[in-house]
């Protein structure tokens, strides 16, 4: 009987097991992999971000930086919808019956398509997505904004996004949500640019005919992204056409560029190389009095793809940017970036996508003082290795992961006398080195039909290395406090203790946890919420407020802590119409520990102690951001609208001490308590387009002397709190024409014509307010620097 029994049961078992598994074999059968690449189809570029959406199913994926996309869905015949920004969106049958590869080529706007073109809810993926606080702008809408002397500005344009400030007029560096510039994270093609202006902040360094696509991410930044506190600006060039040749470029009052692209192997592979250079210095030679003067800057980007076959890609790309100012021969400054980076995109399976890159940066700064006899070189390079993957292992789970290493170098001055034969050997600053490894893993996936998560961690950590010479001071303090007169001064050191090459000075690690969640209330409208914690490891030696070439990079060491920054967002999101209208309303706070701080007076260039001058604060941000977009028709543009504060704190170290502004918050030089921006385009016909944007910031915080005193009869200005006063707010209305003449129709050669006018009103908007005494009448009076009033501009731009 127990026999019996033992074997009736053993048969029960075998047989639920074998609908177990006929069950699991059944519901495998029933799904399939659909994956591939959308394409431009005039010039086969790979496209970022398009939308792959399945509306019966109510599921979707985007692609990512390559164009692979990958889902995962049953079997049958499926009605698939492909949309993308500034191109037409289509639909499509496709019938699954097997693991497919379809790869889809898309059509810009104006063109027709054999397809099926739709509008039906173009905004229902990133309503469904947990993303939020990221901005991405296509170089089509770029390239409509005026901006000054006529010249496409890629940083500029991001200006006019919610929670992003200028550094300063005429600057290129930007502010995010009360972060300094240099807590922005900037790649190009993932290789890392550490000053991103031209002409010390008039221009910026990317040639947008370049330019591919731009995303910034603000806030729910990504795990595969370390390293700065406040944002991450990420820019991919073109790849190149791989169908036929053609060249393009511009002609504008200050600077000219020109673009080739074509075919290596037609549909597989593709050169891109593009220069850019500005001429306004030769028109001073013409000049008797500024003969001698001279600023220009010129720029080269350069990329090579090659599809070796269909699961592996090989992508070669640089950068190349110079910039010279000259005063009468006397003070010559040379700086600029160089980046290289390859690339190989692997596909090991329809659902697993990989790229390994070998990445190296390097920016230059070199200054000759031929007046006092010397030239001063310095800068910082770094060698990164990352392999990233990308997973999708259902169609409601796809995993992110990966590591990286960078190895630092950075030169904080080589002095060097002007005269070949002075005999004086030159000064080379103790040079650094560093080693900052990380790895990560993402996951995004649905929950529920109204709830997507992605959460993530990465880990990261830095070592400072030898070989280097570390002060040693007493109680480890390299700065001291005099409580007689109330002031920081520079501690002596007591000793050195040298370290050699490769050995560890200091190390950290820090686990930096990333979750963001959508709740979508319908198809057209969400709630998420988003927290974030990054770790900055490379601090900016400056006191100024945005990133100017004189500006030095340091690692974190035995005194300087790495900067951990906190921010937590929470967000409305809803379409309109169909998604022609857009709504985004977001409020963030954000707190970061360990943001330098300066003592008075402090000396930061050519400074081989710069423990000396500083002191360990924090900061926090916390703000309101409203953006509302009208994404189609004839007129479209958008208003945002931010409501902010930004404040620093750092408090003595003992009872004894004031610390800054006697250790209460204090309005951060980034702070604008207000933020308005308007832009917008509108498309008259075929032949004229025209372009507007109106920005309205809260002025800047300032430190304005609050009385004076005379020592040995020279009057001297003495200084209240720290950024206690502001310059006069900040506006400006710039508005733009462009012509397209109809006979470019019927022809190989295409051009335009853009009119512009920067600073319509001619708004003198205040850089910076002196303080003097007059010569003549011995009254103190202030004195406004005023960069740009109104400036009207011509190009004319082309492409055959």
């Amino acid at each position: 009987m127990y026999i019996k029994t033992k074997t009736m049961i053993a048969k029960k078992i075998s047989l639920l097991l074998l609908i177990i598994f006929s069950t699991f074999t059944s519901f495998a059968q029933e799904k399939f992999t659909l994956s591939g690449i959308v394409k431009d189809s005039k010039n086969n570029e790979t496209l970022i971000g398009v939308n792959i959406y399945i509306p019966a199913l109510k599921i979707g994926t985007t692609t990512n930086e390559y164009g692979f996309y990958s889902l995962t869905i049953p079997q049958g015949e499926h009605q698939i919808e492909i949309s993308y920004v500034g191109y037409q969106t289509i639909q499509q049958t496709i019938s699954l019956n097997q693991n497919t590869k379809s790869n889809f080529a898309i059509n810009e706007g104006g063109e027709e398509l054999q397809e099926v073109v739709i509008t039906d809810k173009k905004g229902r993926i990133n309503i469904k997505s947990p993303e939020m606080s990221t901005n991405k702008l296509s170089i089509a809408t770029i390239k409509k904004m005026p901006v000054v002397l006529g010249e496409v500005d890629v940083l500029k344009s991001i200006l006019l996004l919610p929670g992003v400030t200028n550094a300063g007029e005429g600057a290129s560096g930007f502010n995010v949500r009360g972060g300094g510039a240099d807590q922005n994270l900037i790649l190009l093609d993932e290789a890392t640019i550490f000053n991103s202006s031209h002409v010390f902040g008039f221009f910026s360094v990317f040639n947008p005919d370049a330019i591919k696509d731009l995303k910034l991410y603000k806030g729910g930044i990504p795990a595969r992204f370390g390293g700065r506190a406040s944002s991450v600006l990420d820019i991919y060039q073109k790849d190149g056409s791989s169908k036929n040749f053609h060249m393009n470029g511009g002609i504008g009052l200050i600077s000219s560029r020109l673009l080739a692209e074509g075919p290596l192997v037609k549909d597989k592979g593709s050169f891109l190389i593009g220069g850019r250079a500005s001429y306004a210095h030769l028109f001073l030679k013409l000049s008797e009095d500024q003969k001698d003067n001279s600023a220009y800057f010129y720029d080269l980007n350069a990329k090579l793809s090659y599809k070796l076959n269909d699961n592996n890609s090989l992508y070669l790309s640089g950068y190349f940017g110079r910039d010279v100012f000259s005063l009468n021969k006397s003070f010559t400054n040379i700086y600029g970036n160089s980046t290289l980076n390859l690339r190989w995109n692997h596909l090991y399976s329809d659902k697993l996508f990989s790229n390994l890159s070998l990445i190296y940066s390097d920016y230059y700064y070199g200054l000759d003082l031929d007046f006092v006899g010397f030239k001063w070189d310095s800068g910082i390079k770094n060698y990164n290795i990352k392999y990233d993957f990308k997973h999708y292992i259902t169609d409601k789970l796809k995993l992110n992961y990966g590591l990286n290493g960078i190895y630092y170098e950075f030169n904080p001055g080589t002095i060097k006398p002007t005269g070949e034969d002075s005999g004086i050997n030159p000064d080379q600053l103790d040079k650094k080195y560093a080693f900052e490894p990380s790895l990560y893993i993402d996951a995004e996936s649905q929950l529920s039909k109204k709830i997507n998560v992605s959460y993530g961690l990465r880990y990261s950590l830095f070592y400072r290395l030898g070989p280097s010479t570390v002060n040693l001071y007493e109680n480890n303090n390299p700065v001291l406090f005099n409580t007689d007169m109330g002031i920081y001064e520079k501690a002596t050191p007591i000793g050195t203790e040298y370290y050699s090459k490769n050995k560890s000075i200091k190390n950290y690690n820090n686990l930096e946890p990333r979750f963001a969640i959508s709740y979508q209330l319908n198809d057209d409208q969400a709630v998420k919420a988003s927290y974030n914690r990054m770790a900055q490891y490379l601090q900016l030696i400056s006191n100024t407020s945005s990133p100017t070439p004189l500006d030095v990079w340091t690692p974190s060491d035995n005194y300087i802590k790495p900067q951990i920054a906190d921010q937590v967002a929470l967000g409305y999101f809803r379409n309109i119409k169909n998604g022609a209208y857009s709504v985004e309303v977001e409020t963030y706070y954000k707190e970061i520990q360990n943001r330098l701080d300066y003592i008075d007076g402090a000396n930061l260039i050519a400074n081989d102690a710069i423990e000396q001058v500083i002191l360990n604060g924090q900061m926090r941000s916390y703000g309101l951001e409203i953006m509302f977009k009208k994404n189609e028709g004839r007129f479209n543009g958008w208003v945002s609208y931010t409501l902010s504060k930004s404040e620093q704190q750092t408090p003595g170290r003992t009872p004894e001490e004031t610390g800054i502004n006697n250790g209460q918050w204090y309005s951060s030089a980034y702070d604008k308590t207000h933020n308005l921006a308007i832009t917008s385009a509108y498309n008259l016909n075929d032949k004229w387009s025209f372009g507007a944007n109106f920005a309205l910031q809260s002025g800047q915080p300032v430190t304005y002397p609050n009385g004076q005193y005379e020592y040995l009869g020279i009057t001297v200005p003495s200084y209240g709190l720290r950024n206690e006063n502001r310059l006069p707010a900040y506006h400006h209305l710039d508005i733009s024409a462009t012509l397209t003449p109809r006979s470019n129709k019927d022809r190989n050669w295409k051009g335009e014509w853009v009119f512009s006018i920067y600073n319509l009103y001619n708004r003198m908007n205040a850089a910076s307010i002196n303080f003097r005494q007059n010569m003549d009448t011995g009254a103190n009076e202030a004195v406004k620097t005023s960069i740009f009033g109104i400036v009207p501009a011509v190009s004319y731009n082309f492409k055959f």
